[in-house]
């Protein structure tokens, strides 16, 4: 294996453990969320610190091969892509941190009946099937799996459109500051959904171009 080929090689398994951690992180914020665990949110904010320090590794890595190898073509393509999505999966990993830091600074928990009528389970249930997609994309190849995340995100995106009226029907009903923090944390995993749809964009686009030079 030439130098090169063996980077890239390197590259990919370092931001396929990057999928998984973000993956791990994200999981940890829905049950911190959806079980109001204060240990679990606690946890998260030192599981960032891995995360972080995955990012600049990848962005290293892509830079120095950028420096050493001077790639052309479909290898060039693979790392922007891959430093686009590396960062795109660290904004994933700050969502989930942020949206976990409600359930360790407050004593009141989300409300199970507001949780359910503003489908935030169904919500978290959805971003995990697109992580899920976009992970067998990547590591198999195989960009059917990532088209398969625009529908979900139109899911999402109906999810985050609907909540608002749901929430201030409810004002009278809840602790005002712990639906104004399920409002924004419903607002904050569309953005996320948002970002995973950039990622299945890079991955296609990778993919599809690469096919097409091997045709």
């Amino acid at each position: 294996m030439h130098n090169i080929e063996k980077e890239i090689f390197d590259l990919k398994s370092s931001l396929l453990k990057m999928f998984l951690l973000v993956e791990k992180q994200w999981k940890k914020g829905a049950n911190a969320i959806l079980n109001y665990d204060q240990d679990i949110a606690e946890e998260i904010s030192s599981s960032e610190n891995r995360i972080n320090a995955q990012e600049l590794k990848i962005d290293s890595d892509c830079e120095n091969i950028i420096a050493l190898h001077a790639p052309v073509a479909v290898d060039l393509r693979f790392i922007l892509s891959t430093y686009k999505i590396n960062h795109a999966l660290e904004h994933i990993a700050d969502i989930a941190e942020s949206i976990a830091q409600y359930v360790a600074n407050n004593n009141v928990p989300y409300d199970q009946k507001i949780l359910q009528e503003t489908r935030l389970t169904e919500m978290f249930d959805i971003f995990n099937i697109m992580m899920d997609c976009l992970i067998e994309a990547f590591e198999n190849e195989d960009p059917k799996f990532a088209r398969k995340v625009f529908k979900k995100d139109k899911l999402i995106n109906k999810i985050n459109t609907d909540a608002y009226q749901i929430i201030i029907d409810n004002l009278d009903k809840y602790d005002k500051n712990m639906l104004l923090y399920l409002l924004s944390t419903i607002r904050k995993i569309e953005r996320a959904g948002d970002s995973l749809k950039k990622i299945g964009e890079e991955i296609i686009y990778h993919l599809e171009v690469k096919v097409i030079k091997h045709t």
